[in-house]
């Protein structure tokens, strides 16, 4: 770690504390200025530096049961060290070599921030031993039962601790600003196999013990464990991929062009710091497409569409090797120095591999979606601003599409200023001089000013900076996007509306994007009986692509085509991903009969949904 980025919690406790005192006041001012809302944690008067994780997995209580052994600086020499908890169960706590008993108390908890920990300590501990179980209600732990696996025969856990949930399965210091270093220790059933986000086994050994290191300092949101029945297949000679036996070589084919993404990652930027890429694909009930965790992006088995037509998500996560896990948001405030980096860097490796039409379409879509999202939280909404306010709200309630499509375009107005060769340039040295850093806006612009802009006035007025990070809705200057492909599509739509025939009209229309775009375009005034007709030209309803059957299902909802409703129902059962849930629910919700429909599939299928999703669709259906 070469700097760290330090603040003072927002917490109503933590600011009715009087501040230690350090000798070091730089410090303390970086702290106060950077604070970050959601953590309890004063890593500028105590910080944690290397984790020793033990854990037993027990599938039976549905718990992990061990100890976190941290090594920290007493940057202050004061008496105490914050940690955040939320509902784990603390055994005992030591200090020192010596495991000296060490007193410690916790606070009430909030509703999703949990409690801070607190741990006496002296001006010398450099060791905490914090032995601990968690509970089966823990929200970053989904256990499921053999059932809701592809082989039917054994159980399997995941976590996901992004945003804020690592501390329920971990008493950790748990802000995106705080890096350390691990080593863990995983006891699992002997039939299993244990990974992490760190140097991975590649198959089973005969004791169910799995040790693992994570050499490189992560923020906790990046602590990541599963447990199944796994198997590997490579790709190339650092990138491969994990999954259950019955689908492993289905998902090594969907990802085939992993190590091309690689090749061409490196080519644009620096070379990639983490050894190995692999990715793990998961059942069904994980909530998102894809999660960055070092070493082992975990993933949804949607993307395994049988195309290879879903993979810009793996060019996505592999991109935050380098703008996110590499360089990290300080809080969850700059979220967007994370999603809207990793959105334009997985697009210019979309480039460099699929071309330039590919990476258009993508484009356009991504504006689409991005206007979508500007007009349904309102242009003046302090949402739509790049630079966040989540502050006494949960992180993971305020995501949306701002800080991946709005950063992306921000990046690209900087680029279409400066050239691209010149910003490309400036990206290399921005990475590697911050690499295993944790970054605000504020420090990003600053060396976005004076390194690439030189401080030329004009060019800030042209880029037109404080618009694009601190003011809501979409600054003027966006640069225009255009896919010749879709003006086709618009002609063809045009001439059907008019009364045109709809035949052949899906050999001209072919690929994934085309079609997301064309079911983006159909006419308001589209009846039952021209989804019939449409139907029957792409066969949408039985399509195997997850993000063509969530638009279709979407509309099949809200045009009444009641052909598409046994899919409907199948697909909400099926898939636990939340950018397929919401819409598909959001539009049932619109009519009495169909809030009624959508509660009673939420009822059947929430069993097989992580927390997260069930929190977003209960709160949904309730409102």
């Amino acid at each position: 770690m070469k700097k760290w980025i330090l603040w003072l919690s927002m917490t109503a406790s933590a600011c009715q504390e009087k501040p230690t005192q350090t000798n070091d006041t730089a410090t303390a001012k970086i702290a106060i200025e950077n604070s970050d809302p959601h953590t309890y944690a004063r890593p500028h008067l105590a910080i944690v530096k290397h984790l020793d994780l033990a854990l037993k997995v027990d599938f039976a209580t549905q718990k992990l049961q061990g100890k976190a052994v941290w090594t920290i600086e007493n940057v202050s020499k004061g008496n105490e060290i914050i940690f955040d908890v939320n509902g784990i169960s603390i055994e005992k706590i030591t200090t020192g070599e010596e495991e000296t008993p060490a007193k410690f108390t916790t606070d009430s908890a909030n509703e999703f921030m949990g409690a801070p920990l607190k741990i006496s300590i002296l001006p010398e501990t450099k060791r905490i031993s914090i032995y601990y179980s968690t509970s089966p209600d823990a929200t970053a732990v989904q256990w499921l039962t053999p059932k809701q696996t592809a082989g039917k025969k054994h159980p399997f856990l995941f976590t996901q601790s992004q945003s804020i949930l690592a501390r329920t399965w971990v008493p950790c210091q748990d802000g995106p600003g705080i890096r350390f270093t691990y080593n863990a220790r995983i006891q699992v059933p002997k039939e299993l196999l244990a990974l992490m986000s760190a140097e991975n086994p590649q198959q089973k050994n005969d004791s169910g013990i799995y040790h693992f290191k994570q050499t490189h300092p992560i923020p906790s949101y990046l602590l990541a464990l599963s447990v199944g029945d796994l198997a590997f297949k490579s790709i190339d000679s650092r990138t491969g991929v994990y999954a259950e036996p019955s689908i492993v070589a289905k998902a090594a084919w969907e990802f085939a062009d992993m190590g091309r993404m690689a090749d061409a990652a490196e080519k644009i930027y620096i070379p990639y710091r983490w050894g190995r890429y692999d990715v793990l694909v998961l059942p069904p009930s994980f909530p998102f497409g894809g999660m960055e965790n070092p070493n082992l992006t975990f993933a949804t088995p949607t993307l395994i569409a049988g195309d290879r037509s879903l993979v810009s998500v793996i060019a996505h996560e592999l991109a935050h090797s380098w703008t996110g896990n590499l360089v990290t948001n300080a809080t969850w405030n700059d979220m967007w120095l994370n999603e809207g980096f990793t959105t334009y860097f997985e697009r210019r490796i979309v480039e460099a591999v699929y071309g330039e039409k590919e990476m258009q379409m993508q484009e356009v879509l991504g504006r689409e979606t991005l206007n979508g999202q500007i007009k349904e939280f309102g242009a003046t909404s302090r949402d739509t601003k790049l630079k966040g306010d989540y502050a006494g709200r949960n992180p993971d309630d305020a995501i949306s599409e701002i800080p991946y499509e709005k950063g992306y375009s921000f990046l690209r107005t900087i680029e279409a200023a400066t050239g691209r060769e010149n910003f490309d340039a400036f990206m290399k040295k921005y990475l590697s001089e911050n690499a295993f850093q944790s970054k605000t806006s504020e420090e990003f612009l600053e060396a976005l000013t004076s390194d690439l802009l030189k401080n030329d006035s004009e060019l800030v007025k042209k880029i037109e900076i404080k618009s694009w990070v601190y003011e809501p809705g979409l600054p003027t200057n966006a640069p225009p996007v255009a896919a010749p492909a879709f003006k086709t599509i618009d002609s063809l739509i045009g001439i059907w509306s008019d009364g045109g025939s709809i035949t052949g009209m899906a050999k001209r229309i072919s690929s994934a994007n085309e079609r997301l775009y064309f079911l983006g375009h159909l006419p308001a005034t589209t009846t039952a009986e021209k989804m019939t007709a449409i139907d029957n030209e792409f066969n949408f309803t039985s399509s195997n692509n997850a993000e063509l059957q969530c638009d279709w299902y979407t509309l099949s909802v809200r045009h009444q085509y009641k052909p598409a409703y046994p899919g409907i129902e199948a697909f909400l059962k099926s898939v636990g991903r939340r950018k397929f849930l919401m819409p598909i629910y959001k539009e049932m919700k619109k009519t009495p009969d169909g809030l009624q429909w959508a509660k009673k599939i939420f009822a059947e299928a929430k069993e097989g949904y992580h927390p997260l999703a069930v929190q977003s669709v209960g709160a949904l259906l309730a409102e």
